[in-house]
């Protein structure tokens, strides 16, 4: 069992290692004092050509929000001589949040047994601050047509979406972001 109490959650960002006290100072800014239920930290590493790149991401469950942060590494350049970090929080109202959707890979699925844990799991929320559009061009099913038939595609609010895998971080890591993930759904579905 996860400790959900603030010192459990600074001990988690603690651990990540990622500038702990400026994203943990955000974090407990933005919870503003409310019980927490439920979190999860995941800090991410990415490659971008010939640099490394850092980013954090915690999810904050309390009663009656939910509070997102996040942390992400810039390099120097020439219009920005010193590297530096941004760190952003929001607050969601739970009553705005609109989907929670859990993507769950399943290796060798002939083989799986209730209660076995993903190798893989995409946690998506939407609360409706961001909606992506993919659009393509229409067609029809005859060959011989020319004709334009405008565009069709899909929308879809993705206003965050965390991927944790066993390979890279650990099962401990894939069962805490499918715990989160369920407490965020009862939640919601008060």
């Amino acid at each position: 069992m996860t400790d959900t109490s603030l010192a459990g959650l600074r001990a988690a960002i603690q651990h990540a290692g990622y500038y702990p006290e400026l994203v943990g100072e955000s974090i407990d800014s933005a919870v503003a004092a409310e019980p927490i239920d439920s979190f999860v930290v995941h800090q991410e590493t990415t490659f971008d050509s010939d640099e490394v790149r850092r980013h954090i991401s915690v999810l904050v469950l309390t009663p009656t929000r939910l509070v997102l942060g996040h942390a992400d590494d810039h390099p120097a350049d020439p219009l920005t001589p010193t590297p530096f970090v941004t760190v952003s929080t929001e607050a969601v109202p739970l009553s705005a949040v609109r989907s929670v959707v859990v993507n769950r890979v399943i290796a060798d699925p002939l083989r799986h047994r209730g209660g076995s844990p993903p190798q893989e799991v995409t946690v998506t929320i939407g609360w409706g601050a961001v909606s992506r559009i993919d659009l393509e061009p229409a067609a029809c099913s005859d060959p011989e047509c020319d004709a334009d038939h405008g565009y069709t595609g899909t929308a879809s609010a993705d206003d965050i979406a965390l991927r944790v895998s066993e390979a890279a971080e650990g099962a401990d890591a894939v069962a805490r972001m499918l715990g989160f993930a369920a407490e965020l759904s009862r939640a919601t579905a008060r």
